[in-house]
């Protein structure tokens, strides 16, 4: 028998989140450097905690702009490191400004930009997996590997393994729903 998911506990705000969202698939390139940043700042974090900050996040960060971030100076870097609505990490700020202008160089550069750099290790479309516990879910995979070497040779940082594969389950690039879970076959039936 398979069990439903459940790490999302009795928070009615977490459960929200895994029912409308985690494990949709996101193929808007701005999107996904948003989740890509938020799960950089999760690092060494629970999830609900970069979670609960999301909209104090985007208020802080103009709203995920690669554009604006970008241009982010020293006295910005020290702004954000006094926000206390935020996760007051120099490293991780200076990581999401160079992860800005790294995303801009992509989007620039690269046919169909950022996006297609990370759907086009699936081809597309998303992995649909048949996990029935959740003990059985890796925490990196050959494929987060592969895929945060790629991102960390262009500069990057907060991309290991493991976050870049709680990246892809939240960005719907993998399915890991548990099949006793309803969400497992309604995001299955969401492949482009």
């Amino acid at each position: 028998m398979s069990e439903s998911c459940t790490w999302y506990g009795d928070d009615p705000f977490y459960k929200a989140y895994h029912d409308e969202e985690w494990g949709v698939p996101e193929y808007d390139s701005r999107a996904l450097y948003e989740k890509l940043i938020l799960d950089g700042f999760q690092a060494g974090l629970s999830w609900i905690t970069i979670l609960r900050k999301r909209e104090n996040f985007k208020a802080a960060f103009d709203n995920f702009n690669p554009e604006i971030i970008a241009r982010y100076d020293e006295a910005k870097v020290e702004s954000l490191m006094q926000d206390s609505g935020i996760i007051r990490n120099r490293a991780k700020i200076v990581g999401t400004i160079k992860g800005a202008q790294l995303f801009l160089e992509i989007e620039e550069k690269q046919p169909d930009g950022f996006s297609h750099l990370l759907w086009n290790y699936l081809d597309g479309a998303p992995l649909q997996n048949s996990w029935k516990a959740r003990a059985d879910v890796p925490a990196e995979t050959d494929l987060s590997r592969a895929i945060s070497k790629d991102l960390k040779s262009r500069g990057f940082k907060f991309v290991g393994p493991t976050i870049v594969y709680a990246f892809m389950q939240a960005v719907g690039m993998v399915n890991d729903h548990m099949t006793g879970c309803p969400r497992h076959a309604e995001v299955k039936r969401l492949v482009r």
